[in-house]
């Protein structure tokens, strides 16, 4: 018996891996976060399999479940949206597993940040724009950010910064990244990427939260910040494809 952790993507089903996919399509117990999994995903489940929403559930309760399945020796499919790596809190129920000497395993998943560059058709490092991505969030009710991870100081890179779980707290995203990026620097809130009502809010750390505002956006969304958003056509090309640059698969050719 394994319980499987895997990432169902951002939205659109049709982005699960197909490791994923057939995880889910041969385990008869499935735990999937309901708010944000795609019901078409749960819906490959083996006839008779056991579905459960774990949306409205606790920690306590989830990991009941897991032991239930673990005991009758069946197989889990615990789905999560985008990839578990990253705020999917799977720490806290691999822990547990651990405790309980239940075996398992993790397939990774599209993440929200990925498909939206996808969707907006946008590279986010750029070259001598932007080399580095920052995934992170700021502080509202949940856990606190750690010493050294508020956005003043991850601004202080210039990365292009991918801010989750923060929409409702643009006003202080403002405040602590406007003395660095720049007022008009270019900020995209990708709301529900990869699902029907997917929409992209395009301002600047000065604009943007009344945007949102008027859009009623208030959850479900990912905010985009960095230079490299507006690069346009304005920008050298990387090396890797440059005729002048050799390295070891493109050698310099001999005269």
């Amino acid at each position: 018996m394994t319980v499987h952790f895997i990432g169902a993507g951002p939205g659109d089903s049709d982005l699960i891996t197909v490791r994923g996919l057939k995880l889910i399509e041969k385990c008869p117990v499935c735990l999937f976060a309901g708010s944000l999994v795609p019901e078409a995903i749960v819906k490959a489940v083996p006839e008779g399999a056991r579905v459960v929403d774990t949306a409205p559930m606790h920690l306590d309760e989830i990991i009941n479940e897991i032991k239930i399945a673990h005991d009758a020796g069946k197989d889990v499919a615990r789905v999560h949206s985008g990839d578990p790596s990253i705020y999917g809190a799977t720490a806290e129920q691999m822990r547990r597993l651990d405790e309980l000497d239940i075996p398992y395993d993790v397939t990774p998943g599209v993440p929200a940040f990925a498909a939206a560059a996808a969707a907006l058709k946008t590279e986010l490092t750029i070259p001598e724009i932007a080399q580095t991505i920052i995934v992170t969030r700021t502080t509202m009710k949940s856990s606190q950010m750690p010493e050294g991870e508020d956005l003043e100081t991850l601004g202080r890179s210039g990365a292009t910064l991918a801010i989750h779980l923060s929409v409702r707290n643009l006003g202080e995203i403002n405040r602590q990244l406007a003395p660095l990026y720049g007022e008009d620097c270019p900020v995209i809130v990708a709301y529900r990427v990869g699902w029907p009502d997917e929409a992209f809010i395009h301002g600047t750390l000065a604009t943007i939260q009344k945007q949102v505002k008027e859009a009623k956006i208030t959850r479900t969304a990912l905010i985009f910040v960095g230079h490299a958003l507006k690069a346009g056509k304005e920008f050298r090309d990387s090396a890797l494809y440059d005729a002048n640059h050799v390295h070891v698969l493109r050698p310099k050719k001999k005269a």
